[in-house]
């Protein structure tokens, strides 16, 4: 346990080391723009100016948003959630601002594509970034409704202030940058809020007990045969958001790694799903 705890400290500071040289060394010079909060962040420095750096910003603009998880998702989670965005403006402050390139496109792709990888590997090790992450993880616990929504209304005002602060060849490239990230984050994770888990296992009795240990969530049980061992077996089909996939994919690989599970996305939910 220590040591998978150990391994997640470390996975939140690359993530955290990647974010910010993806600001520093290509965003921020360039004039392009991050998704979510860090794009915010990067807004208000540039009309603040001396008054307030982008890591500064970026943590102040957290603080509320953790509070809100702390309430309303979980400690364990909210901890590395905040530790990624602390370790992400510390960095922020202590790497230079340096021009790798002059061209504003290769600032856009590469500045969005090792930001992703940062989100991305700190997302499938069960934390997030914060931000619009925590905002989208709370909305899809209380509502059945699609968070990109939400997702795409503050990335269209960066977009938008970005047009009007730096003329609108600079927002395009931003939106560059928005769908770069956007592909690498998929490639990694997954933007899909919630997900559906078929697991066919022969350790059935176990594998419920575990999950139950460690996710309040229901699970339903089918007969299944193996078509060509004619084994007896089970299916368990569970319905999870994608801040779970960790622990789920944790749980399955501790009782039974030959287990055959498959992931799939899932675009709604009707009935009793946990929400708090």
């Amino acid at each position: 346990m220590v040591w998978l705890e150990t391994k997640k400290v470390f996975i939140v500071l690359i993530g955290a080391v990647l974010n910010a040289i993806a600001m520093n060394f290509f965003l921020i010079p360039a004039n392009v723009y991050a998704s979510g909060f860090t794009g915010v962040a990067q807004l208000l420095s540039s009309i603040l100016g001396d008054f307030g750096s982008t890591g500064i910003l970026l943590f102040i603009l957290n603080i509320p948003v953790t509070i809100l998880a702390w309430k309303k998702v979980g400690r364990s989670f909210t901890i590395y959630s905040f530790l990624s965005v602390f370790l992400m403006s510390f960095f922020l402050e202590v790497i230079p601002v340096i021009h790798v390139s002059r061209d504003i496109l290769l600032n856009a792709v590469f500045g969005g594509v090792i930001a992703a990888v940062g989100v991305g590997i700190t997302l499938k090790w069960g934390a997030s970034t914060g931000g619009m992450d925590i905002i989208a993880m709370v909305l899809s616990r209380m509502k059945d409704k699609p968070v990109g929504t939400y997702f795409f209304t503050l990335n269209a005002i960066i977009i938008i202030t970005a047009g009007f602060l730096y003329g609108w060849e600079k927002a395009l490239y931003t939106l560059v940058t928005l769908y770069a990230s956007t592909r690498v984050i998929d490639a990694i994770h997954t933007r899909h809020e919630k997900l559906t888990a078929l697991i066919i296992t022969k350790k059935s009795e176990e594998m419920k007990n575990a999950i139950h240990d460690h996710l309040v969530r229901g699970i339903t049980t089918f007969p299944a045969k193996g078509a060509f061992t004619n084994e007896n077996k089970e299916m368990m089909m569970i319905v999870i958001t994608r801040y779970e996939l960790f622990d789920l994919e944790r749980i399955i690989k501790e009782v039974d790694p030959n287990a055959f599970t498959n992931i799939v996305q899932t675009t709604g939910v009707y009935g009793f799903f946990r929400r708090d």
